[in-house]
Protein backbone atom coordinates (compact mmCIF):
# COMPACT_ATOMS: atom_id res chain seq x y z
CA UNK A 1 0.00 0.00 0.00
CA UNK A 2 2.75 2.45 0.98
CA UNK A 3 5.95 2.67 -1.02
CA UNK A 4 9.20 4.50 -0.77
CA UNK A 5 9.05 7.43 -3.14
CA UNK A 6 11.68 9.99 -4.04
CA UNK A 7 11.06 13.55 -2.90
CA UNK A 8 12.33 14.95 -6.20
CA UNK A 9 9.43 13.24 -8.00
CA UNK A 10 6.83 15.02 -5.84
CA UNK A 11 4.93 17.65 -7.83
CA UNK A 12 5.40 20.72 -5.64
CA UNK A 13 4.10 23.03 -8.39
CA UNK A 14 0.64 21.54 -8.04
CA UNK A 15 0.79 21.93 -4.26
CA UNK A 16 1.80 25.60 -4.61
CA UNK A 17 -1.16 26.33 -6.92
CA UNK A 18 -3.47 24.55 -4.46
CA UNK A 19 -2.11 26.50 -1.50
CA UNK A 20 -2.51 29.85 -3.26
CA UNK A 21 -6.06 29.27 -4.48
CA UNK A 22 -7.13 27.74 -1.14
CA UNK A 23 -5.76 30.77 0.69
CA UNK A 24 -7.75 33.03 -1.64
CA UNK A 25 -10.78 30.88 -0.88
CA UNK A 26 -10.36 31.29 2.88
CA UNK A 27 -10.08 35.07 2.48
CA UNK A 28 -13.10 35.32 0.18
CA UNK A 29 -15.27 33.07 2.37
CA UNK A 30 -14.27 35.15 5.39
CA UNK A 31 -15.26 38.30 3.53
CA UNK A 32 -18.60 36.79 2.49
CA UNK A 33 -19.42 35.31 5.92
CA UNK A 34 -16.86 35.92 8.66
CA UNK A 35 -18.28 33.19 10.91
CA UNK A 36 -17.32 30.55 8.32
CA UNK A 37 -13.71 31.60 7.77
CA UNK A 38 -12.23 29.47 10.55
CA UNK A 39 -14.13 26.39 9.39
CA UNK A 40 -12.93 26.91 5.83
CA UNK A 41 -9.35 27.29 7.08
CA UNK A 42 -9.60 24.10 9.14
CA UNK A 43 -11.07 22.37 6.09
CA UNK A 44 -8.08 23.43 3.99
CA UNK A 45 -5.63 22.18 6.64
CA UNK A 46 -7.48 18.86 6.96
CA UNK A 47 -7.65 18.56 3.19
CA UNK A 48 -3.91 19.14 2.81
CA UNK A 49 -3.11 16.51 5.44
CA UNK A 50 -5.44 13.98 3.79
CA UNK A 51 -4.00 14.84 0.37
CA UNK A 52 -0.44 14.10 1.54
CA UNK A 53 -1.52 10.80 3.11
CA UNK A 54 -3.39 9.72 -0.04
CA UNK A 55 -0.46 10.83 -2.24
CA UNK A 56 1.78 8.29 -0.49
CA UNK A 57 -0.67 5.41 -1.02
CA UNK A 58 -0.10 3.33 -4.14
CA UNK A 59 -3.08 4.09 -6.37
CA UNK A 60 -2.61 0.74 -8.15
CA UNK A 61 -3.12 -1.04 -4.83
CA UNK A 62 -6.22 1.06 -4.10
CA UNK A 63 -7.71 0.26 -7.51
CA UNK A 64 -7.51 -3.46 -6.73
CA UNK A 65 -10.64 -2.80 -4.65
CA UNK A 66 -12.48 -0.93 -7.38
CA UNK A 67 -15.63 -3.04 -7.07
CA UNK A 68 -15.66 -2.46 -3.31
CA UNK A 69 -15.28 1.27 -4.00
CA UNK A 70 -18.25 1.10 -6.38
CA UNK A 71 -20.47 -0.76 -3.89
CA UNK A 72 -19.44 1.60 -1.05
CA UNK A 73 -20.34 4.51 -3.28
CA UNK A 74 -23.79 3.07 -3.95
CA UNK A 75 -24.29 2.41 -0.24
CA UNK A 76 -23.57 6.06 0.62
CA UNK A 77 -25.93 7.31 -2.08
CA UNK A 78 -28.68 4.93 -0.93
CA UNK A 79 -28.14 6.14 2.64
CA UNK A 80 -28.85 9.68 1.46
CA UNK A 81 -32.15 8.55 -0.06
CA UNK A 82 -33.14 6.59 3.05
CA UNK A 83 -31.89 8.80 5.88
CA UNK A 84 -30.70 12.02 4.26
CA UNK A 85 -31.34 15.43 5.77
CA UNK A 86 -33.69 17.57 3.69
CA UNK A 87 -32.77 21.20 3.12
CA UNK A 88 -34.65 23.44 0.69
CA UNK A 89 -36.63 20.51 -0.71
CA UNK A 90 -33.51 18.47 -1.54
CA UNK A 91 -32.20 15.48 0.42
CA UNK A 92 -28.45 15.58 -0.22
CA UNK A 93 -26.83 15.53 3.21
CA UNK A 94 -26.17 13.05 5.99
CA UNK A 95 -25.99 14.60 9.44
CA UNK A 96 -23.30 13.11 11.68
CA UNK A 97 -23.36 13.81 15.42
CA UNK A 98 -26.90 15.12 15.77
CA UNK A 99 -27.80 18.80 15.99
CA UNK A 100 -24.31 19.76 17.14
CA UNK A 101 -22.57 17.62 14.51
CA UNK A 102 -21.77 18.32 10.89
CA UNK A 103 -23.26 17.65 7.49
CA UNK A 104 -21.66 15.33 4.97
CA UNK A 105 -22.61 15.31 1.28
CA UNK A 106 -21.88 11.84 -0.16
CA UNK A 107 -22.34 13.02 -3.75
CA UNK A 108 -19.07 14.97 -3.54
CA UNK A 109 -16.98 11.96 -2.57
CA UNK A 110 -19.04 9.86 -5.01
CA UNK A 111 -17.48 11.81 -7.90
CA UNK A 112 -13.99 10.77 -6.75
CA UNK A 113 -15.07 7.16 -6.17
CA UNK A 114 -16.60 6.95 -9.65
CA UNK A 115 -13.43 8.36 -11.23
CA UNK A 116 -11.40 5.67 -9.43
CA UNK A 117 -13.84 2.93 -10.38
CA UNK A 118 -14.07 3.79 -14.06
CA UNK A 119 -10.31 4.37 -14.30
CA UNK A 120 -9.79 0.71 -13.37
CA UNK A 121 -12.86 -0.60 -15.21
CA UNK A 122 -11.88 1.07 -18.49
CA UNK A 123 -8.27 -0.10 -18.18
CA UNK A 124 -9.48 -3.67 -17.62
CA UNK A 125 -11.58 -3.37 -20.81
CA UNK A 126 -8.99 -1.48 -22.83
CA UNK A 127 -8.88 -4.14 -25.55
CA UNK A 128 -12.66 -4.45 -25.98
CA UNK A 129 -13.70 -0.89 -25.12
CA UNK A 130 -15.36 -0.32 -28.50
CA UNK A 131 -17.58 -3.39 -28.32
CA UNK A 132 -21.28 -2.96 -27.66
CA UNK A 133 -21.14 -5.25 -24.62
CA UNK A 134 -18.51 -3.13 -22.83
CA UNK A 135 -20.16 0.19 -23.69
CA UNK A 136 -23.56 -1.01 -22.44
CA UNK A 137 -22.01 -2.41 -19.26
CA UNK A 138 -20.20 0.87 -18.57
CA UNK A 139 -23.35 2.92 -19.18
CA UNK A 140 -25.44 0.69 -16.89
CA UNK A 141 -22.81 0.94 -14.15
CA UNK A 142 -22.99 4.72 -14.51
CA UNK A 143 -26.79 4.97 -14.60
CA UNK A 144 -27.27 3.29 -11.21
CA UNK A 145 -25.40 5.93 -9.12
CA UNK A 146 -26.57 8.63 -11.54
CA UNK A 147 -30.21 7.76 -10.85
CA UNK A 148 -29.56 7.92 -7.08
CA UNK A 149 -27.98 11.38 -7.43
CA UNK A 150 -30.80 12.61 -9.67
CA UNK A 151 -33.41 11.40 -7.17
CA UNK A 152 -32.11 13.68 -4.38
CA UNK A 153 -32.77 15.81 -6.60
CA UNK A 154 -29.34 17.10 -7.67
CA UNK A 155 -29.36 18.04 -11.34
CA UNK A 156 -26.02 19.85 -11.33
CA UNK A 157 -24.07 16.87 -10.00
CA UNK A 158 -26.00 14.53 -12.28
CA UNK A 159 -24.81 16.58 -15.25
CA UNK A 160 -21.28 16.89 -13.85
CA UNK A 161 -20.88 13.14 -13.32
CA UNK A 162 -22.30 12.39 -16.78
CA UNK A 163 -19.87 14.84 -18.44
CA UNK A 164 -16.88 13.40 -16.54
CA UNK A 165 -17.91 9.89 -17.60
CA UNK A 166 -18.04 10.98 -21.26
CA UNK A 167 -14.57 12.54 -20.96
CA UNK A 168 -13.19 9.36 -19.37
CA UNK A 169 -14.66 7.24 -22.15
CA UNK A 170 -13.07 9.51 -24.75
CA UNK A 171 -9.71 9.51 -22.96
CA UNK A 172 -9.83 5.70 -22.68
CA UNK A 173 -9.93 5.44 -26.48
CA UNK A 174 -13.59 5.26 -27.50
CA UNK A 175 -13.85 5.15 -31.28
CA UNK A 176 -14.72 8.39 -33.10
CA UNK A 177 -17.31 6.46 -35.11
CA UNK A 178 -19.11 5.48 -31.90
CA UNK A 179 -18.82 9.03 -30.54
CA UNK A 180 -20.31 10.38 -33.77
CA UNK A 181 -23.16 7.87 -33.61
CA UNK A 182 -23.91 8.76 -29.99
CA UNK A 183 -23.95 12.48 -30.83
CA UNK A 184 -26.35 11.88 -33.72
CA UNK A 185 -28.78 10.35 -31.21
CA UNK A 186 -28.03 12.48 -28.15
CA UNK A 187 -28.21 15.96 -29.70
CA UNK A 188 -31.79 15.56 -31.07
CA UNK A 189 -32.88 14.01 -27.74
CA UNK A 190 -31.47 16.98 -25.81
CA UNK A 191 -33.21 19.43 -28.15
CA UNK A 192 -36.49 17.56 -27.77
CA UNK A 193 -36.02 17.55 -23.99
CA UNK A 194 -35.41 21.31 -23.90
CA UNK A 195 -38.52 21.86 -26.04
CA UNK A 196 -40.68 19.69 -23.77
CA UNK A 197 -39.35 21.42 -20.63
CA UNK A 198 -39.84 24.97 -21.91
CA UNK A 199 -42.96 24.59 -24.04
CA UNK A 200 -45.06 22.03 -22.16
CA UNK A 201 -46.17 21.28 -18.62
CA UNK A 202 -44.89 17.71 -18.61
CA UNK A 203 -43.20 16.88 -15.24
CA UNK A 204 -39.80 16.05 -16.75
CA UNK A 205 -37.86 17.93 -14.09
CA UNK A 206 -38.80 19.55 -10.77
CA UNK A 207 -40.65 22.86 -10.79
CA UNK A 208 -37.77 24.82 -9.27
CA UNK A 209 -35.39 23.45 -11.89
CA UNK A 210 -37.78 24.44 -14.69
CA UNK A 211 -38.13 27.89 -13.16
CA UNK A 212 -34.36 28.39 -13.26
CA UNK A 213 -34.23 27.40 -16.93
CA UNK A 214 -37.14 29.68 -17.81
CA UNK A 215 -35.53 32.51 -15.85
CA UNK A 216 -32.35 32.08 -17.85
CA UNK A 217 -34.22 32.10 -21.15
CA UNK A 218 -36.56 34.96 -20.18
CA UNK A 219 -34.65 37.15 -17.69
CA UNK A 220 -36.69 40.27 -18.56
CA UNK A 221 -40.06 38.57 -18.11
CA UNK A 222 -41.91 39.95 -15.06
CA UNK A 223 -42.96 36.42 -14.11
CA UNK A 224 -39.32 35.49 -13.54
CA UNK A 225 -37.93 38.86 -12.44
CA UNK A 226 -37.57 37.80 -8.80
CA UNK A 227 -35.73 34.60 -9.74
CA UNK A 228 -33.42 36.51 -12.09
CA UNK A 229 -32.50 39.03 -9.40
CA UNK A 230 -29.81 36.85 -7.83
CA UNK A 231 -27.83 36.41 -11.04
CA UNK A 232 -28.37 40.03 -12.07
CA UNK A 233 -27.00 41.22 -8.74
CA UNK A 234 -24.05 38.86 -9.11
CA UNK A 235 -23.22 40.35 -12.52
CA UNK A 236 -23.55 43.86 -11.09
CA UNK A 237 -21.25 42.98 -8.19
CA UNK A 238 -18.59 41.54 -10.50
CA UNK A 239 -18.72 44.60 -12.74
CA UNK A 240 -18.58 47.03 -9.83
CA UNK A 241 -15.11 45.77 -8.86
CA UNK A 242 -13.65 47.09 -12.13
CA UNK A 243 -9.89 46.48 -12.48
CA UNK A 244 -8.59 46.06 -8.93
CA UNK A 245 -11.76 45.76 -6.83
CA UNK A 246 -13.02 47.47 -3.71
CA UNK A 247 -10.77 45.51 -1.36
CA UNK A 248 -11.44 42.55 0.92
CA UNK A 249 -13.87 43.12 3.79
CA UNK A 250 -14.81 46.59 2.55
CA UNK A 251 -17.56 48.38 4.45
CA UNK A 252 -19.53 49.75 1.51
CA UNK A 253 -23.24 49.28 2.18
CA UNK A 254 -23.88 48.93 -1.55
CA UNK A 255 -21.62 45.87 -1.80
CA UNK A 256 -23.12 42.44 -2.46
CA UNK A 257 -21.80 41.26 0.93
CA UNK A 258 -22.94 44.07 3.18
CA UNK A 259 -26.21 44.60 1.35
CA UNK A 260 -27.11 40.89 1.15
CA UNK A 261 -27.99 41.33 -2.51
CA UNK A 262 -26.82 37.84 -3.51
CA UNK A 263 -27.96 34.70 -1.67
CA UNK A 264 -25.49 31.85 -0.94
CA UNK A 265 -22.65 34.22 -1.77
CA UNK A 266 -20.13 32.18 0.25
CA UNK A 267 -20.77 29.07 -1.89
CA UNK A 268 -22.50 29.26 -5.26
CA UNK A 269 -21.71 32.92 -5.95
CA UNK A 270 -18.26 33.29 -4.39
CA UNK A 271 -17.03 34.51 -7.78
CA UNK A 272 -19.21 37.60 -7.28
CA UNK A 273 -17.24 38.36 -4.10
CA UNK A 274 -13.98 37.92 -6.01
CA UNK A 275 -15.13 40.22 -8.80
CA UNK A 276 -16.36 42.93 -6.47
CA UNK A 277 -13.53 42.91 -3.94
CA UNK A 278 -10.54 41.81 -6.05
CA UNK A 279 -11.69 43.11 -9.43
CA UNK A 280 -10.66 41.83 -12.83
CA UNK A 281 -7.16 41.13 -11.55
CA UNK A 282 -8.44 38.84 -8.79
CA UNK A 283 -10.86 37.02 -11.09
CA UNK A 284 -8.12 36.49 -13.67
CA UNK A 285 -5.81 35.16 -10.93
CA UNK A 286 -8.45 32.61 -9.87
CA UNK A 287 -9.04 31.52 -13.47
CA UNK A 288 -5.30 31.23 -14.04
CA UNK A 289 -4.79 29.13 -10.91
CA UNK A 290 -7.65 26.79 -11.86
CA UNK A 291 -6.18 26.47 -15.36
CA UNK A 292 -2.73 25.67 -13.93
CA UNK A 293 -4.20 23.02 -11.63
CA UNK A 294 -6.07 21.37 -14.52
CA UNK A 295 -2.99 21.60 -16.76
CA UNK A 296 -0.76 20.05 -14.09
CA UNK A 297 -3.18 17.13 -13.68
CA UNK A 298 -3.17 16.54 -17.44
CA UNK A 299 0.63 16.68 -17.65
CA UNK A 300 0.96 14.21 -14.78
CA UNK A 301 -1.55 11.93 -16.49
CA UNK A 302 0.47 11.92 -19.70
CA UNK A 303 3.45 10.51 -17.79
CA UNK A 304 1.46 7.91 -15.84
CA UNK A 305 2.76 4.34 -15.77
CA UNK A 306 -0.58 2.90 -16.95
CA UNK A 307 -3.94 3.87 -18.37
CA UNK A 308 -5.63 3.82 -14.95
CA UNK A 309 -3.27 6.54 -13.72
CA UNK A 310 -3.91 8.58 -16.86
CA UNK A 311 -7.68 8.28 -16.40
CA UNK A 312 -7.51 9.25 -12.72
CA UNK A 313 -5.66 12.45 -13.63
CA UNK A 314 -8.01 13.09 -16.54
CA UNK A 315 -11.05 12.55 -14.32
CA UNK A 316 -9.85 14.85 -11.53
CA UNK A 317 -8.84 17.51 -14.07
CA UNK A 318 -12.29 17.22 -15.66
CA UNK A 319 -13.99 17.55 -12.28
CA UNK A 320 -12.15 20.80 -11.49
CA UNK A 321 -12.65 22.16 -15.01
CA UNK A 322 -16.36 21.31 -15.31
CA UNK A 323 -17.28 22.63 -11.86
CA UNK A 324 -15.27 25.81 -12.43
CA UNK A 325 -16.91 26.35 -15.81
CA UNK A 326 -20.43 25.86 -14.43
CA UNK A 327 -19.88 28.03 -11.33
CA UNK A 328 -18.38 30.96 -13.23
CA UNK A 329 -20.97 30.75 -16.01
CA UNK A 330 -23.76 30.87 -13.42
CA UNK A 331 -22.19 33.82 -11.58
CA UNK A 332 -21.84 35.74 -14.85
CA UNK A 333 -25.30 34.86 -16.18
CA UNK A 334 -24.13 32.55 -18.99
CA UNK A 335 -25.97 29.50 -17.61
CA UNK A 336 -29.08 28.84 -15.49
CA UNK A 337 -28.53 28.93 -11.74
CA UNK A 338 -27.36 25.45 -10.71
CA UNK A 339 -25.63 26.00 -7.36
CA UNK A 340 -22.24 24.44 -8.09
CA UNK A 341 -19.32 25.39 -5.79
CA UNK A 342 -16.12 26.88 -7.23
CA UNK A 343 -13.33 24.31 -6.57
CA UNK A 344 -11.01 25.21 -3.65
CA UNK A 345 -12.66 28.65 -3.33
CA UNK A 346 -16.30 28.20 -2.30
CA UNK A 347 -17.31 27.25 1.23
CA UNK A 348 -18.17 23.58 1.57
CA UNK A 349 -16.00 21.19 3.53
CA UNK A 350 -17.18 17.95 1.89
CA UNK A 351 -16.47 19.33 -1.57
CA UNK A 352 -13.12 20.76 -0.47
CA UNK A 353 -11.83 17.58 1.17
CA UNK A 354 -13.11 15.41 -1.69
CA UNK A 355 -11.16 17.54 -4.17
CA UNK A 356 -8.04 17.24 -2.03
CA UNK A 357 -8.45 13.45 -2.01
CA UNK A 358 -8.58 13.61 -5.80
CA UNK A 359 -5.43 15.73 -5.85
CA UNK A 360 -3.72 13.21 -3.55
CA UNK A 361 -4.43 10.48 -6.11
CA UNK A 362 -3.03 12.68 -8.89
CA UNK A 363 0.14 13.32 -6.88
CA UNK A 364 0.61 9.58 -6.36
CA UNK A 365 0.22 8.98 -10.08
CA UNK A 366 2.96 11.58 -10.54
CA UNK A 367 5.23 9.64 -8.19
CA UNK A 368 4.85 6.54 -10.35
CA UNK A 369 5.73 7.54 -13.89
CA UNK A 370 6.49 5.20 -16.78
CA UNK A 371 10.10 5.10 -15.57
CA UNK A 372 9.13 4.02 -12.05
CA UNK A 373 9.93 0.55 -10.72
CA UNK A 374 9.12 0.26 -7.03
CA UNK A 375 10.93 3.46 -6.10
CA UNK A 376 13.81 3.10 -8.57
CA UNK A 377 14.53 4.74 -11.87
CA UNK A 378 14.83 2.58 -14.99
CA UNK A 379 18.65 2.62 -14.85
CA UNK A 380 18.72 1.76 -11.13
CA UNK A 381 16.25 -1.07 -11.72
CA UNK A 382 18.35 -2.51 -14.55
CA UNK A 383 21.56 -2.30 -12.50
CA UNK A 384 19.98 -4.15 -9.54
CA UNK A 385 18.60 -6.85 -11.81
CA UNK A 386 22.01 -7.29 -13.40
Amino acid sequence: MLRQYKLKNYNFRLIIWLLIISTLGVLLVGSAESSLQDRQMYGVIAGLVIMVIVSLMDYSWLLNFYWIIYVLNLALLVLVVVAGSTVGGASRWIVIGGDNGFQFQPTEIAKIFLIMFFAMFLMKHEDDLNTLKTIVKAVVLLLIPLALVASQPDLKNTITIAVIFCILMYAAGLSYKIIGGILLVAVPLVLVGIFLITQTDLPIIDDYQKERIMTFLNPDDEEYSESAMQQNNSITAIGSGQLTGKGLNNNEVSSSNRGNFVAEIQTDFIFAVAGEELGFVGCFAILLLLFLIVLECILIGRRAKDQAGTLICCGVASLVAVQSFINICVATGLMPNTGTPLPFVSYGLTSLISLYIGMGLVLNVGLQTRNYYGGETVNEYRIHRT
